[in-house]
């Protein structure tokens, strides 16, 4: 296991996820159907997280973003609007998918600052130039 820089995001991942996945007991939601999408969600983006901080690949950030997306729309899709579950998942799901979204643009639009050139000159970043690897 590799430690790479961005990793760092995978960890407030992990921990939106285990708030999403505890979130059932601590705003005692009353809908059955509510509390297993929640508590699922919240475990599928935690585990998530923690395989893309052992080992990382682009198919997990990219999971993570459209599990973010589908707890924004799951309020209307499944019918809990207006309700304490509603806010939590559009809230976590807005942070999720910040996150996932950073991370794969860190990953392949991340300038490379202070890399020395062949003259020994450090060179400027290279903005829109996709890195790839990690």
């Amino acid at each position: 296991m590799t430690f790479r820089r961005i990793s760092t995001l995978d960890y407030y991942a992990v921990a939106f996820g285990l708030f999403l996945f505890a979130s059932p007991w601590l705003f005692a939601y009353v809908s059955e159907k509510v509390r297993i999408e929640v508590w699922a969600s919240g475990a599928a983006i935690a585990a998530i997280a923690i395989a893309a901080i052992v080992a990382f690949s682009d198919w997990e950030e990219w999971l993570n973003l459209l599990l973010g997306i589908w707890l924004v729309i799951s309020p209307w899709i499944l019918g809990f609007v207006h309700t304490r579950a509603m806010h939590v998942s559009i809230l976590i799901g807005v942070m999720v998918t910040f996150i996932a979204g950073l991370e794969l643009w860190l990953t392949h639009y991340e300038p490379n600052y202070g890399e020395q050139s062949e003259h020994g000159a450090p060179e400027g970043p290279h903005v829109g130039t996709p890195q790839h690897g990690g």
